[in-house]
């Protein structure tokens, strides 16, 4: 695999994000559970963030083009997540984990068409499949390790520890990217 600057430095802290998003992938419902919400809470909680993802994407999508380095979306996403993901170490009601889901759903609003625009703009000619595929091989493989790894960390040393690392590594990933979003200024 061999990629150009921009694309190399997306994949390393888009990969880090990845994997700290990944900790808490299928294990949110037994969290909701261990602060003592019940299942339906997983199902308002989750729509309200995926409603909020799709309000900031329609806001992302009419006023996202008038930025002139779509790298500075991306940063605040990762600033924002971290942000969001310390709101998990205070939820203790159903309230807080709408507030909480509906900040993480503006941040997957501004980082996913970031990422996309900015893997696009940077794509090497001739290398378009190859590029795509090797993303989502790397992050299919990021992703089943962080999820087996997060069962581990919560079995041993719980939730709390495994909030701070996801917030560690988002915070890495706003520092990175925002070190090197000179990079990300379309070709």
């Amino acid at each position: 695999m061999v990629l150009n600057k921009a694309l190399k430095t997306l994949f390393l802290y888009n990969g880090i994000f990845v994997f700290a998003h990944g900790l808490m992938g299928p294990l949110y419902a037994l969290f909701l559970e261990s602060i003592g919400q019940k299942l339906f809470a997983v199902s308002i909680s989750w729509a309200v963030y995926l409603l909020s993802t799709t309000v900031c994407i329609l806001f992302v999508a009419k006023y996202g083009d008038k930025v002139k380095n779509k790298g500075y979306l991306l940063v605040a996403s990762f600033l924002l997540r971290a942000v969001a993901w310390t709101g998990f170490l205070f939820a203790n009601s159903l309230l807080t984990l709408i507030l909480i889901q509906m900040l993480a759903g503006v941040c997957e609003g501004l980082g996913v068409p970031a990422f996309n625009v900015i893997f696009a703009e940077h794509l090497d000619k001739g290398g378009h499949i190859r590029e795509y595929s090797d993303w989502h091989i790397i992050s299919n493989i990021i992703v089943a390790i962080s999820t087996l790894l997060a069962g581990l960390i919560v079995s041993l040393f719980g939730f709390k520890i495994l909030f701070e690392i996801m917030i560690t590594l988002s915070l890495i990933c706003f520092f990175g990217t925002g070190l090197n979003v000179k990079h990300f200024e379309k070709r």
